[in-house]
């Protein structure tokens, strides 16, 4: 039987060594997260820094929340904040690739593959979609954009995201919801013009 995050956080208190498993448990996750958010230059430092952050206050993590996700994401998306000018660049320069991904960046599109026409159509649909979501990303405030990204890109759910940013649940869902409302608005505007 493995140990929970609550039962290696417990550990790590007593045996330092043993929060290494947190790392290995999440580190992939939380880089994903902030690479998404930041680039990949800052990822890594970024993610690096997280850890660091929760080793620090392992003491005070709370062993009734069992998983730790939330906990570090919580920590990741304050460090991001740190950084809202560099990821509100990256959303202005994506944007105006018009969703192009840029140069070192690895997303999920990989490329064209053997010019297959509807393949092709398809990447320059999801390009053009792309640019319109970083410009509409770039444009929420950042407490609002946080919840949605954790959500979104970490795979959180609103209680967790709650958790993660230390608001209240109906704050998190209010900002999911004008989030969405704004992605929503940045797509249909395009939808109503291609009619």
């Amino acid at each position: 039987m493995t140990d929970t995050d609550a039962d290696v956080i417990e550990e790590a208190k007593r045996v330092p060594e043993r929060f290494t498993a947190i790392f290995d448990r999440h580190h992939r996750a939380i880089y994903a997260y902030v690479a998404r958010r930041l680039g990949p230059d800052l990822a890594e430092d970024v993610a690096s820094e997280t850890f660091l952050t929760a080793f620090d206050r392992r003491h005070s993590y709370d062993p009734d929340h069992g998983d730790a996700r939330p906990w570090l994401f919580g920590i990741a998306s304050n460090l991001v904040a740190r950084h809202v000018r560099a990821e509100s660049r990256r959303y202005r320069a994506i944007a105006r690739a018009g969703g192009q991904e840029l140069a070192g960046e690895r997303g999920t599109e990989h490329g064209l593959i053997d010019g297959h026409a509807g393949a092709v159509a398809g990447r320059l649909d999801a390009a053009a979609v792309r640019g319109r979501l970083a410009e509409a990303l770039r444009r929420l405030p950042e407490p609002v954009r946080a919840v949605l990204l954790l959500v979104a890109w970490a795979g959180l759910n609103q209680q967790e995201a709650a958790a993660a940013l230390g608001i209240p649940a109906g704050t998190a869902r209010s900002r999911l919801h004008r989030a969405r409302q704004a992605m929503r608005q940045a797509l249909g505007a395009d939808i109503e013009t291609e009619q």
